[in-house]
């Protein structure tokens, strides 16, 4: 069998990480999702968020200083929870990753064809064929070695991120400061603001994602632990700042508004500046989407690559011999995707489509994520080392909080659905550990 070739840097993990959590697509899109919730305090929602994410992300620097695996969460629990539930963190680590690959897609048509309607263009189902247009790029520039890959992502998301801190800047300048949005919404409490944490995990979501590619990269025990710190470090700030800066853009009594809005960004351009900056940050989204695409397509391939080193799929663990990337796996991700296109979104609005997508890969991902912590946990208690054990029980235990808060009080219809496909998902991988023992006694590997 064909394996990995080391040929990534630590920084071009970073970009693969900081493309995944997409903080041009988070800051256009989930900034109103987390208003939804918790009001105008979204961007301590954001702060929070980050907090939580951090202790979770210093329990997966903890496990790739040890394991390098494209397995990534599933191998780490696996080393320390057995095979069996590191398998399941695989399982819902792929359910993640796929429900994100859709929701970007999604946005992709949904972002450009904002920006084409601002042209004359404008079609009920146009940002339908744009963002099926997009999940062929992806199969595409997917199936090249992953190099090119992260130098497309890179350019795209430094642009686009330039562009909306320019923006923020121009509205803190112009507006005056308050400290209202770093406390919490009176009217939305701190259920809000725990419910609000979702959307911040969700945007952070991926951070992870550089260690998909660990054995691809050179010196991965070090070069991973920087590219997961970093990513986390960058996107938190951004998402502080842009966040702070839309809820004030809009007003505070305006709160509302901005939760509705499905282009704030280019509601705020259009007012702060011009209406030619509101069309480029509209088409600046719809192409980082499209990287943030790319980087969730090969991490979710990976991820594919080490179930079916178990034995789901063999064919997915055959990689390119030109490009060294699991092309087979790739395209299967890809393919599903479209067929999510085009099964879901000629029935509904581009933003419902990233929606419902993005909140299932979020449960999911709290999930795996509070399963790390909890591994990272026991395995420091093994040891005696008890600082570590602490970060990993408050990562988990912070992790709870939003995940509760996601299922009560219930949230509008079709919200209660979300937790249910999760579980559904999930039941499908105990009831293939249940019919296929051998997925329990194969381990995900890593260096």
């Amino acid at each position: 069998m064909t394996t990995f070739r080391p040929t990534l840097s630590a920084f071009q993990a970073f970009v693969l990480s900081l493309a995944i959590i997409a903080p041009t697509l988070a800051m256009a899109f989930n900034v109103p999702l987390a208003a939804q919730a918790a009001g105008r305090a979204a961007p301590l929602a954001f702060l929070v968020g980050g907090a939580a994410m951090a202790l979770i992300g210093l329990s997966f620097v903890a496990f790739s200083r040890r394991i390098a695996s494209a397995g990534s969460a599933a191998s780490y629990v696996s080393a320390v929870l057995g095979d069996r539930l590191g398998f399941l963190a695989g399982w819902g680590l792929l359910l993640a990753y796929l429900a994100f690959l859709a929701s970007a897609t999604a946005l992709v048509g949904g972002f450009l064809s904002v920006a084409l309607a601002h042209l004359g263009l404008d079609h009920p189902r146009l940002w339908l064929v744009l963002a099926f247009l997009g999940g062929l790029a992806v199969i595409g520039l997917g199936g090249r070695e992953i190099r090119i890959a992260t130098t497309v992502m890179l350019v795209v998301e430094a642009l686009a991120v330039l562009a909306i801190v320019l923006l923020a800047l121009v509205i803190l300048v112009q507006v005056p400061l308050d400290s209202a949005p770093l406390r919490p919404d009176p009217e939305r409490g701190l259920s809000g603001l725990g419910y609000g944490m979702v959307f911040a995990v969700l945007s952070l979501a991926g951070f992870e994602g550089a260690a998909t590619v660990a054995e691809e990269t050179r010196d991965p025990h070090r070069a991973i632990p920087l590219a997961i710190l970093g990513s986390l470090a960058v996107a938190t700030l951004l998402y502080g700042l842009v966040s702070y800066a839309q809820v004030l853009g809009y007003g505070l009594d305006r709160t509302a508004d901005l939760a509705r809005d499905p282009a704030p960004l280019d509601t705020l351009a259009i007012r702060y500046v011009s209406r030619g900056y509101g069309i480029f940050l509209d088409a600046a989204a719809g192409i980082s989407s499209l990287a943030c695409a790319l980087g969730t397509a090969a991490a979710a391939a990976r991820v594919l690559y080490a179930l079916a080193s178990r034995g789901i799929g063999k064919s997915f663990t055959q990689l390119d011999p030109a490009h060294g990337v699991p092309a087979r796996a790739l395209r299967f991700v890809g393919g599903l995707t479209l067929v999510f296109l085009v099964g879901f979104g000629a029935f509904v609005s581009p933003r419902a489509f990233s929606e419902a997508f993005a909140t299932v890969a979020t449960l999911a991902l709290i999930l795996v994520y509070m399963a790390v912590g909890l591994a990272q946990a026991v395995l420091a208690a093994r040891i005696n080392a008890w600082g570590w054990c602490a970060v990993g029980l408050a990562g988990s235990l912070m992790l709870g909080w939003p995940l509760f808060n996601s299922l009560y009080p219930l949230p509008g219809w079709p919200g209660p659905l979300w937790p249910l496909v999760v579980l559904a998902w999930m039941a499908v991988g105990l009831a293939l550990l249940r019919f296929h023992p051998a997925l329990a006694r194969k381990s995900l590997g890593g260096a």
